[in-house]
């Protein structure tokens, strides 16, 4: 007897640094990356040991399976478990239908749009209800919150008075916003419901982060521009939130822990940032309850068709 099911989509991550070369051959579906790019990408990965990436979002499957009491599955764009995989799997587990709920809640096509075209290309054998975005879901945003007033709370103790607060998403090509991708209105978005929930943060900043290393625009303005301005304006300290990110990863545990922190460091400043959603019981909430919506509204479509 088939089933519903839920499949957790994202970018995947090797574990090895062996495997980087590979990885990023299918991030740019075969074409040879440049071996600085291949070099770079291996040393950041060196630094910070391996990606949990994949084993954080197993981990997020689990807690949205006991929270729903279906079978919760994970496939990834560009690393094992591949999405063509996973379904197969979900297909001989006699799954009948799956939501699919890309972990990058807001719409970009250079993200969700791609996550799309992967999954339905697959031709798996069942209905499949793909979320195209979800970044204003109540409970994904009280999650971001929990985690922003733990945190900031914490680093202006630490500092003795006010920190201020730097949201940050990963960047896109500018080109895709100018042709209508809704992207960078989501991501400011998410961080203003946020902020409203964590009123004592103040006044607050947002700036793009992780720009690409191939050619052309990327969206700003970027993390370490808005720090060298804070610094300018006498802060010493600031407080990083990424929204644009739901668990640890390298944009992550690099760009910021490491990066970002050393940028800040070099100038005076002392960076902290929020925990990631990780294994957060409101973030599986969050899934859980935008899964159920999404059934409910597929039964009432299949209820009205039945009367028409």
């Amino acid at each position: 007897m088939s089933g519903t099911a839920v499949l957790l989509i994202a970018h995947g991550s090797p574990q090895r640094i062996e495997d980087i070369p590979e990885f990023l051959q299918n991030i740019s579906r075969g074409r040879p990356m440049p071996d600085a790019v291949v070099r770079e990408v291996q040393h950041r990965y060196s630094l910070i040991g391996s990606s949990p990436l994949t084993r954080i979002t197993r981990q997020q499957a689990d807690l949205v399976a006991r929270e729903l009491n279906i079978p919760a599955y994970v496939g990834m764009r560009n690393w094992h478990p591949f999405i063509a995989d996973t379904l197969r799997q979900m297909a001989s587990d006699n799954v009948g239908r799956a939501v699919a709920v890309c972990l990058a809640p807001h719409n970009s096509r250079t993200s969700v749009g791609l996550y799309k075209k992967v999954l339905f290309g697959a031709g798996a054998p069942f209905v499949i209800d793909f979320v195209e975005e979800w970044h204003d879901r109540p409970l994904l945003v009280q999650a971001f919150a929990e985690k922003l007033r733990a945190g900031w709370a914490e680093a202006c103790r630490e500092q003795g008075g006010h920190v201020p607060v730097l949201f940050t998403a990963h960047s896109v090509p500018t080109r895709t916003v100018t042709e209508g991708d809704p992207y960078e209105a989501q991501t400011r978005e998410t961080a203003a419901l946020v902020a409203a929930q964590v009123p004592e943060i103040g006044a607050w900043s947002f700036a793009f982060q992780s720009q690409g290393m191939s050619g052309g625009e990327w969206l700003g303005p970027t993390v370490e521009d808005t720090i060298v301005r804070l610094r300018e304006a006498g802060h010493t300290s600031v407080f990083l939130q990424p929204i644009g990110f739901v668990c640890d990863h390298v944009e992550i545990l690099f760009d910021i822990d490491i990066l970002f922190r050393q940028f800040a460091q070099d100038l005076g400043m002392k960076l902290y940032r929020a925990e990631s959603l990780n294994d957060s019981p409101t973030f599986a909430r969050a899934i859980a309850e935008l899964v159920r919506s999404r059934l409910a509204t597929c039964e009432t479509n299949v209820a009205a068709e039945k009367i028409e």
